[in-house]
């Protein structure tokens, strides 16, 4: 601030300057002179004069309204700054957390099926888990299947549905009826597949049970062996070429093959209807009971298999292919249901997840019933926040399947209130 007097600047020291250079003009409290004093509000200095006062109070208010701009523009350089870091930590957090499901869900350019299945042969090898002969027999046998597109039948278990139709017959503790699938195959995870692979490995145990079944030859004419997992990743990319659910074909940059990408219902659905195989999607898109549950999943499932098939024997081992169920995850296969002498329901379900040497345990004729606890699901078993089901029902004609093709733009499931 400049002296009111003089004009020059005297900054904070504006007083001490004031009272030295211009001593005169200024009064002092009870002075005694007879001349009117008058005191400045803000530092208690008396001047003699009121135009002096005014100027002297005005470079106060000049001073202070300096020293509030300087303040303010601090304020806002360090909160932009600290906006920015906060910006950059989240743009960082944000990177790291969508590069962590890339991985989760294959779509990392880290390789496929063949990769993976090499790559833990290979620590298998290093781990001295497997002899260097063996490696070399069953990386000649990978690549030989998946030339031809087919799977190796390495994690197939045969035979299970005949075997449960056979357990029930001579069951009679609690089960009232049970109705089963046609029969299916069980596929579990590979050194190949393992960690992504269960919609490939259901969609599989579905196929297993379709070829069986005469209705479908036409339109599986060129599928008569189970294909592999790169072979299904390729017919899921054949479908999307043909139309069919470009939303989600765009979701993996309209590519699968070599990668390990999940699927889920909508690519499932996909795929057979480009093969013209009749089916729907059921969603189950809240819980129905109590505790979280899925009650109306159950009953559907119990209407699905006891269609025409209602009032007849204990068992009963139906022409219906079995149900292919997703939750967040994880999905597995469908293979009939158990209504218990209490009214309960409980699922049958083949788990991808459960290695074929447990599958092995079903297969036992003298079977004491403990070994269906790999398959049996209780109403309180299912708990997750959403289901989806995909049933097969029928062939379609070219021209139904067209309609499909062209409906799957905007491809909608049907929600269970």
């Amino acid at each position: 601030p400049e002296c009111p007097f003089c004009g020059e600047a005297a900054g904070r020291e504006l007083e001490a300057h004031v009272r030295a250079r211009h001593g005169e003009l200024l009064g002092a409290p009870g002075a005694g002179n007879g001349e009117q004093l008058y005191e400045c509000p803000m530092c208690s200095l008396t001047c003699t004069n009121v135009q002096i006062l005014e100027e002297h109070v005005d470079l106060h208010l000049e001073e202070h309204k300096f020293s509030e701009g300087t303040d303010l523009e601090l304020a806002q350089r360090l909160q932009t700054e600290e906006d920015k870091r906060q910006r950059s930590a989240e743009e960082k957090r944000e990177r790291e957390e969508f590069k962590k499901l890339q991985r989760q869900y294959g779509l990392d350019n880290s390789g496929g099926y063949k990769q993976q299945f090499v790559k833990n042969m290979e620590r298998e090898v290093d781990r001295g888990r497997m002899q260097p002969f063996e490696y070399h027999k069953r990386k000649a046998d990978m690549m030989e299947c998946l030339a031809f597109g087919i799977d190796d039948g390495k994690t197939k278990t045969s035979g299970v549905i005949e075997a449960l139709c056979k357990y029930y017959q001579n069951e009679n503790k609690d089960v009232r009826h049970v109705w089963l699938s046609t029969g299916v195959d069980h596929f579990h995870s590979s050194l190949g597949d393992r960690g992504w692979g269960c919609g490939y490995r259901n969609f599989q145990m579905l196929l297993s049970s379709l070829v069986q079944n005469s209705l479908y030859n036409d339109c599986l004419r060129d599928t008569t062996l189970v294909p592999s997992i790169p072979k299904i990743q390729s017919m899921i990319e054949d479908a999307w070429r043909e139309g069919f659910d470009p939303h989600g074909a765009s979701h993996f940059n309209n590519r699968l093959h070599g990668s390990k990408a999940w699927i889920g219902a909508c690519e499932i659905y996909s795929l057979l209807t480009s093969l013209r195989i009749k089916c729907q999607i059921i969603d189950f898109h809240k819980p129905t009971g109590p505790m979280g549950t899925h009650p109306r999943l159950f009953e559907w499932v119990l209407r699905y298999y006891s269609t025409d098939n209602e009032g007849g024997p204990k068992v009963v081992c139906t022409s219906k292919p079995p149900i292919y169920l997703q939750h967040q995850g994880h999905s597995r296969t469908v293979v009939g249901i158990e209504e218990r002498k209490n009214k309960t329901l409980c699922l049958l379900v083949f788990d991808p997840g459960c290695p074929s040497q447990e599958m092995q345990k079903l297969l036992k004729q003298n079977s004491d019933g403990t070994s269906l606890r790999l398959l049996r699901k209780f109403v309180g078993g299912l708990k997750e926040k959403q289901y989806q089901i995909v049933a097969v029902d029928g062939v379609l004609s070219l021209e139904e399947k067209a309609a499909r093709c062209h409906a799957s733009e905007v491809l909608t499931s049907e929600k269970i209130p």
